[in-house]
Parts: C-alpha cells; sequence; structure tokens
C-alpha cells in the first residue's frame, strides 16, 4: 500500500462530500470524536455506499487506506 495515492481532498470527493479544505475540517470537526468501539465504516453519519466503499478499502488494504487511515485518527481526536 501506497500512502501518498490518494489526498483528502479525493477522499472527500470520492466520497460524494464537499471536499474544499474548509469543509473538509469542518466535517471532520463536526464528527469528532468518533467512539474508539466503532470503525469508521460502522459511523451512523454515511450512506450504505459510502459506508462499503470505505469498509472494503479498509479490509482489502486497498490504495485508499493510508488516506482513510489518516482522516480515520482525524476523527478520533478529542477537542481540548
Amino acid at each position: 500500500m501506497e500512502s501518498n495515492l490518494h489526498s483528502m481532498t479525493h477522499l472527500f470527493a470520492q466520497l460524494g462530500l464537499p471536499s474544499e479544505p474548509g469543509e473538509i475540517q469542518g466535517f471532520i470537526e463536526g464528527h469528532r470524536p468518533l467512539p474508539p468501539h466503532l470503525a469508521l465504516f460502522e459511523a451512523p453519519f454515511w450512506t450504505q455506499s459510502q459506508a462499503e466503499f470505505l469498509r472494503e478499502q479498509i479490509q482489502n488494504d486497498a490504495d485508499w487506506a493510508g488516506i482513510i487511515d489518516k482522516f480515520d485518527s482525524g476523527l478520533r481526536r478529542t477537542i481540548s
């Protein structure tokens, strides 16, 4: 797996979400912290197709997995 194949902007576009940097940051801030027991693709804010995409990419360690892991980390950070 090569982690620099895709950017956060590309991931958000792939998911059909607004993909400008401010919109990405707003999404992350609005949905964190994601509970530690919940897999990213299990979060209630995804559509079925978004959740399936995330699950498949992570489970297959596909070329999207690196940026998805970075995104997941951002959603798990607590606000101090």
